[in-house]
């Protein structure tokens, strides 16, 4: 059959247009730009998953030939099809469809985490909805807080099963998925767990899609505003490179916009006492890490070595692969980095009593939250990190405190933990920590220097991707992987014995750290993602220095404090270890 035979002809609002058979009414009408209001649909073809389950119903049209309506997402077209996207019988029965959806929904907008950024509010305001029709009893279900780093309120859920098409399929976590039949249906964990009894890696791909606040972050503020009111701490705050190329979106910026001199302006605003860079914990992961891989190479060590910097990632093997525990890097990750040598390294060196010190982390990851309070990561009875707060965090904070971000002058970070280089920045990338490691270790392995940095092979939003470096006696195989679902494939293939990389990195979120389930909403616009990652490597070029060994505030650090990269103290401080957990 050729492409004419595939083809049909079909009418939108009296427009004619020729598309495949199998093309939905929702996509023949983008087609001739009649936008059709949705809810729970969800085109992720980046991933080869679409969510059409046409539960809500809200995208419903009328096919004028049968008089039906039908869901324009989930019906397929036929040679002929003559469908109306505004009759009265279609406006009518969207809004019925919302509701009744509405009529089952908390009435708390105005202090709902997701107020102005929910899908389920918005259509109601275009669809001019002021009165509920329909009354009756509501769902009543408990609220689960219990990971100190997701909030699920089942209340909120409309049963879009978003959440459950992105931990299913794309991050193949299998955490949710629907309970019970009729009224009582409900997005939920197995036996109706709380998260912290799962298997749940924290990634916030759930909340990253959920069109309502059935799904969000643990509000950290008011822990830190109110350390922030204590006069009796001195409080330090650090920030991840991806939240610099997306914090600006809350403000008006555009997608990937640099604003880390105004954030730090806006730290200081805030009332922190010292304002840090991630991207130094970065270097000094790099270091490390770099330094392990040679270490395993030259001793016959577990090989492939796995980059330790995602804490979805680390969860997700100690869940599902904990047969594999001897391959990820013993490293900490820079937010744990930074946050143990500000209450060791700092303290020393300025005085401060470490017991008094709070470390707060900005960063674009909800599975930060949940990193912080693992016992390993724990110097002398302190957490490294305190609390952690996501971009969006950030931003409700700068907006709470009226400070108008966008006319804020450019500041800098303080010194001892402040400097970076151009490799550090590309750390919120997919690719981007094997490739500022890779610079590192090619000229630790061949004390040659690398001329060229960019290692562009490694690059990109492919799911899975492969980089050979030639290093004269041997070639460095690596690997790349970001969202969960394909880090499984990766991690099947070491199991099976089949892998021939020496190091793979593996991030949990699209496109990495700037996918993360802590930075501003996309709202399935997957081009923001990639103006952020894009951004990332615009950062790299912009620096004078682009390997992480160069960065002079790092070697400083070895000269006075950690002694060498791998040493006794630098290992006690700057790495951990991991656990096998039941996969739930």
């Amino acid at each position: 059959m050729n492409l004419i035979d595939k083809m049909v002809s079909v009418s939108i609002n009296g427009i004619s247009v020729n598309v495949q058979k199998d093309t939905t009414v929702l996509e023949a009408a983008k087609k001739v730009g009649v936008e059709i209001p949705t809810l729970c649909h969800m085109d992720m073809h980046e991933f080869g998953v679409v969510n059409q389950n046409a539960n809500c119903r809200v995208c419903v049209v009328e096919d004028k030939k049968s008089g039906r309506l039908v869901p324009s997402c989930a019906q397929k077209v036929y040679d002929g099809m003559e469908v109306d996207t505004d009759s009265i019988k279609a406006v009518m029965g969207r809004r019925s469809s919302l509701e009744l959806l509405l009529s089952n929904h908390p009435q708390d907008c105005l202090t709902c985490v997701k107020n102005l950024d929910c899908e389920l509010q918005k259509l109601a305001d275009d669809m001019n909805i002021r009165k509920i029709h329909y009354e009756g009893e509501k769902m009543d279900h408990p609220i689960d807080i219990s990971s100190g780093a997701i909030i699920k309120d089942p209340n909120k859920c409309i049963m879009c099963r978003r959440c459950i098409t992105m931990c299913d399929e794309v991050q193949t976590v299998g955490v949710l998925s629907p309970l019970e039949r009729g009224f009582d249906v409900v997005t939920s964990t197995a036996f109706y767990l709380d998260l912290n009894q799962t298997s749940c890696t924290y990634c916030g791909q759930c909340v990253s899609v959920c069109p309502t606040g059935a799904l969000a972050e643990v509000d950290a503020t008011p822990k830190v505003w109110r350390t922030l009111n204590n006069p009796n701490r001195h409080t330090v705050v650090q920030i991840a490179p991806a939240v610099r190329v997306a914090l600006g979106e809350e403000f008006g910026m555009e997608p990937g916009e640099i604003s880390t001199g105004k954030i730090i302006r806006a730290l200081r605003r805030l009332g922190f006492d010292t304002v840090f860079d991630t991207n130094f914990g970065a270097d000094l992961t790099i270091v490390e890490e770099a330094h392990e891989l040679i270490d395993r190479i030259e001793k016959g060590g577990r090989l492939p070595m796995l980059t330790s910097c995602c804490p979805a990632w680390v969860q997700f093997i100690e869940h599902q692969f904990p047969d594999l525990l001897d391959v990820p890097s013993s490293c900490k990750s820079p937010q744990s980095m930074v946050g143990t040598l500000t209450k060791t390294y700092y303290a020393n060196k300025t005085g401060i009593d470490p017991t008094k010190i709070r470390n707060i982390a900005v960063m674009p990851c909800i599975a930060k939250k949940a990193e912080a309070a693992r016992e390993e990561l724990r110097d002398n009875g302190m957490k490294n990190v305190d609390h952690v707060i996501t971009t969006r965090e950030l931003a409700r904070m700068i907006k709470e405190a009226s400070i108008d971000f966008t006319r804020l002058e450019e500041d800098t970070f303080d010194n001892l933990l402040g400097e970076s280089t151009g490799a550090s920045s590309i750390f919120g990338a997919t690719g981007g920590v094997i490739e500022a490691a890779t610079r590192t270790a090619y000229e630790m392995i061949t004390g040659k220097e690398l001329v060229n940095v960019d290692f562009k092979e490694m690059r990109g939003m492919k799911g899975i991707r492969k980089a050979s470096i030639d290093l004269g006696e041997r070639t460095l195989n690596i690997g790349i992987a970001h969202e969960l679902g394909n880090a499984r494939k990766l991690l099947e293939s070491i199991q099976k014995g089949e892998s021939d990389f020496d190091a793979i990195e593996i991030m949990a979120c699209p496109g990495g750290c700037v996918g993360g389930g802590g930075q501003p909403y996309h709202h399935g616009d997957f081009s923001i993602v990639e103006k952020r990652r894009q951004a990332l490597y615009n950062l790299d070029t912009s620096m004078k220095r682009r390997k992480s060994h160069e960065n002079r505030m790092v070697q400083k650090l070895y000269k006075d404090f950690l002694d060498s990269p791998g040493s006794d103290k630098a290992h006690h401080l700057l790495h951990t270890s991991y656990s096998s957990k039941e996969r739930i």
